[in-house]
């Protein structure tokens, strides 16, 4: 059995009763230090306001410790590609040859592979010496002694059945998503339910920190004192199961060294090649990591060096973590906006759960995409979630500039002229006297939005207030360390009216359902559910040549067909109903 299986569901049966005679789905959670994972474990516990963030006061671990940590236990830890039929207890006995064992897991990817974290840095390097350089026969492998390692059985018993528990590393399906918001108790529930179906678990984070790692040590081939550090979704607390992996090539490490190493009146560097600019040097750095990725990296396939773009970047598969990589450098700024939302994320239970509902909403209607383009970007979204707890009364969340008074003096940062200051301890902002719901959050959301001067103001995170739009742009969000830049300048007229139209209809959904909810007994979409079907408001323009009805009146009608469909709805012969999966 795996050692640490944080975040992963354990699903009850589906029956024939009402909500509220169905057992909630059941979240497993194994506490660890200063993760998402703890926080979640601490909400869980009975406290005096459930699920309005005023949980009792726990000291909560730094952005920047608990990466520390990640990456400290990455160094001491393994990947291995195991054969389909292994005996997990001769697997571990083996393994404790070269040290005890801290944690371990298995999953699906390419194949069955473990991940496991020895207890000493040592025992890695005993594994390695123990390993050699498969024989390939007519093709020549290229001897590179990595972490990653596969293991063969000499004698495979063909009767040895494999007993492995494999890791989920994905989110639930649409199906059974919407079949766990129809079972749920509230609203409320709804939100909590999607966020543990959906978020990274403790297991898909180390594997995270361990790809990182493994990417380090061909890039330490170059630059040995460099770090390869996950940043954006994998590490910020928004991160959904099987977002890719944002890689940053830290060698300011480097630097901070050389600074050590000065004294007296001698100051020693190293010898190095000069280039017109710190951009041709990142081109040049990423294009021959690219090179190393491609013709050396264990797993890495279908490598591409985007230099050009304005960030410039390796894009790469790995195949045997499942993760779709970006590797940077020069983009300390995104690593701050990760620590920023990190800690937005931490101050109040709420706020995760309204942001991944808002993005599952907008990804059911298509106003995101994993494609470049015209879309509101999930990082837009949660812009404007936070914005949003920013001007509730009293507010959920500090703005920007409050959190810049709280700082410390090492807390002090600016980055290309950019002051990106702000306290990194959670323990120093005083928590929120807020106690609105979920369900009031997410209706009000949709109203305040549905209604949102975009066509004059701006969203700006740092002051926590509208502001006059300094450009044309349809929706403006100003980045909340480079304030000259809009996050949100990609999105068009046609995109910004279509997000409008979806936060009127939904909270015009969400008003019915207060006036006449569901009974318990009634087996239709509802709540967030019933906000993730197809939405009429996709055909408008359609609508609109052939003279339909009014947005609200076909939607009113929408809803009247589902409360009668009973066909989708059916109770089949063992006496469980068949949800209607749309969704």
């Amino acid at each position: 059995m795996a050692a640490c299986s944080v975040g992963l569901l354990t699903r009850v049966p589906l029956c024939a009763q009402g909500r509220g005679q169905v057992h909630r789905p059941i979240c497993r959670l194994l506490s660890c230090p200063g993760t998402v994972a703890a926080d979640l474990k601490r909400e869980e516990q009975p406290s005096g306001n459930v699920g309005t963030g005023s949980e009792d006061s726990v000291l909560q671990k730094r952005f920047s410790e608990v990466q520390k940590e990640r990456r400290e236990e990455a160094q001491r830890t393994v990947l291995i590609s195991c054969p389909n039929k292994i005996s997990e207890k001769k697997f571990l006995k083996y393994l404790s040859q070269h040290g005890p064992i801290n944690n371990h897991f298995f999953y699906e990817s390419f194949g069955l592979h473990a991940v496991v974290e020895f207890r000493q840095k040592g025992s890695v390097a005993s594994l390695q010496d123990a390993a050699c350089t498969p024989s390939l026969g007519t093709e020549a492998a290229v001897p590179f002694r990595s972490r990653f390692f596969s293991v063969k059985l000499k004698n495979p018993s063909t009767s040895e059945k494999s007993s492995v528990q494999r890791s989920s590393q994905s989110p639930p399906s649409s199906k059974k998503l919407f079949e766990l918001l129809c079972y749920a108790e509230s609203i409320d529930d709804q939100l909590n339910t999607l966020l543990k179906a959906s978020q990274v678990t403790e297991e898909n984070a180390k594997l995270r920190q361990l790809t990182c790692s493994l990417i380090e040590d061909i890039a330490a081939a170059y630059f040995p004192y460099c770090t390869v550090r996950p940043f954006g979704s994998s590490v910020n607390s928004f991160g959904k199961l099987g977002c890719d992996l944002d890689m940053f090539l830290d060698l300011d490490e480097t630097e901070r060294l050389n600074a050590q190493k000065t004294s007296e009146n001698f100051r020693m560097e190293f010898q190095v090649k000069n280039v017109p600019s710190e951009r041709i040097a990142t081109q040049k750095i990423l294009s021959v990591i690219g090179e190393c990725l491609d013709h050396f990296g264990p797993g890495c396939v279908g490598v591409q060096k985007i230099l050009n773009a304005r960030c410039p970047l390796v894009r790469f598969s790995h195949q045997a973590s499942g993760f779709q990589c970006d590797l940077t450098t020069n983009n300390r700024i995104a690593l701050k906006s990760s620590e920023l939302l990190y800690i937005y994320g931490a101050l109040d239970s709420r706020v995760r759960a309204l942001v991944f509902s808002i993005r599952c909403w907008a990804r059911a209607h298509s106003l995101t995409s994993s494609i470049p383009g015209a879309w509101i970007t999930n990082f837009s979204l949660t812009m404007m979630v936070i914005f949003f707890l920013q001007r509730r009364s009293p507010p959920i969340l500090p703005t920007l500039d409050s959190l810049k008074t709280l700082a410390a003096a090492e807390d002090k940062c600016v980055i290309e002229g950019h002051n990106c200051t702000f306290t990194s301890d959670l323990n120093r902002i005083k928590p929120s006297g807020n106690t609105e719901t979920l369900e009031l959050l997410l209706k009000e959301f949709f109203e305040y939005f549905g209604n949102f001067a975009f066509n004059k103001n701006s969203i700006n995170i740092r002051q926590g207030r509208e502001q006059n739009k300094p450009d044309s742009s349809p929706l403006h969000i100003q980045n909340p360390f480079e304030t000259s830049l809009n996050v949100s300048k990609n999105v068009n007229q046609s995109q910004m009216q279509k997000f409008v139209d979806l936060a009127r209809e939904s909270a015009w959904i969400l008003q019915q359902e207060d006036k006449d909810r569901p009974s318990p007994s009634s087996n239709q979409p509802w709540g967030l559910a019933a906000l993730l079907l197809p939405s009429v408001s996709n055909s408008r323009s359609l609508a609109k040549k052939k003279g339909k009805k009014p947005a609200s009146e076909r939607i009113k009608n929408l809803l009247d067909s589902i409360k009668s469909n009973n066909t989708e709805n059916s109770i089949n012969t063992s006496g469980k109903r068949t949800i209607s999966t749309q969704a």
